[in-house]
């Protein structure tokens, strides 16, 4: 009958709204992603952002809710490392020398993150509100693993908006291939066309990643296997995403394996020009 349609029709408008629940990284990482959260919030869905109370580019907006934090650290502080860290990428020298650099500023970003998300994690009224609001789905970028750390702990499906995880932790996860003979490393600047010795010197180049992540990512492990009280390994908090939302192109950049949940969205930088489908 017209009413039980009605009816019906008005329950798949309700089921087409979901609840989202986003915990981004700083810097470039928001201003992508907050395209994406604009919009969905101009459809009718629930978005909620978790952040820190200090922050460099993640701002309130109408189309969604700011939950904020307290954290140890003020925002000239973030500042510095940020600028300390992307100053180096422009600076000319060996690897060696951008290595130690980038170790240096890695590990610096990382102990604000780390500090950061533990304040997250230690604050039970914010956490027992995430509880009780039975979200959807979490969206966060896998740069700073604290959304990865909250969605095991909900126990909600997990998306990652992602331009690249470093040392290949992505394909790592995804149980992608990254043959070093075809898909050249960072700091490299091979193409996917190497002779012999630079497909040597490219398979090289994993060495020292293996360092890099240790570093960089244990720490989030650690604080995982605490707040979780169960052991947890990077791996695990990186395998749990149920899409991979990845910021690139191939226009861009060199074509290289991907597997069915890793979705290629370079496109959406160009949010605001009209683009075929």
């Amino acid at each position: 009958s017209p009413p039980a349609v009605v009816l019906l029709l008005s329950l798949l408008g309700l089921a087409a709204a979901g609840k989202l629940l986003v915990v981004p990284a700083d810097g470039s990482h928001w201003l992508s992603m907050r395209e994406v959260l604009e919009i969905l919030g101009q459809k009718g869905h629930e978005v909620v952002v978790v952040a820190p109370e200090v922050t460099l580019h993640i701002k309130p907006s109408k189309n969604f809710v700011m939950k904020k934090y307290p954290v140890p650290y003020t925002e000239e502080d973030l500042k510095n490392v940020f600028q300390a860290f992307f100053h180096f990428s422009f600076e000319q020298g060996s690897f060696l020398e951008r290595f130690i650099k980038a170790h240096q500023g890695i590990k610096r970003i990382t102990n604000f993150g780390v500090s950061g998300c533990g304040h997250l994690l230690q604050n039970k009224e914010l956490l027992r509100c995430l509880e009780e609001s039975k979200f959807d789905a979490l969206l966060t970028d896998p740069a700073l693993l604290c959304g990865a750390i909250l969605a095991k702990h909900l126990s909600i499906p997990a998306v990652y908006f992602l331009r690249g995880m470093p040392c290949g932790l992505d394909s790592e996860a995804t149980q992608c291939p990254r043959p070093p003979s075809y898909v050249p490393r960072v700091f490299t600047q091979f193409t996917d066309s190497m002779s012999f010795l630079q497909r040597v010197k490219n398979l090289l180049h994993d060495i020292p990643d293996l360092f890099i992540c240790d570093f960089a990512f244990e720490p989030y492990s650690k604080l995982a296997s605490q707040f979780l009280q169960q052991d947890v390994t990077v791996q695990d908090l990186l395998r749990q995403a149920s899409i991979w939302l990845l910021r690139s192109e191939f226009v861009l950049e060199y074509p290289r394996p991907l597997m069915a949940n890793i979705i290629p969205i370079g496109g959406v930088h160009c949010a605001h020009k009209e683009l075929s489908q």
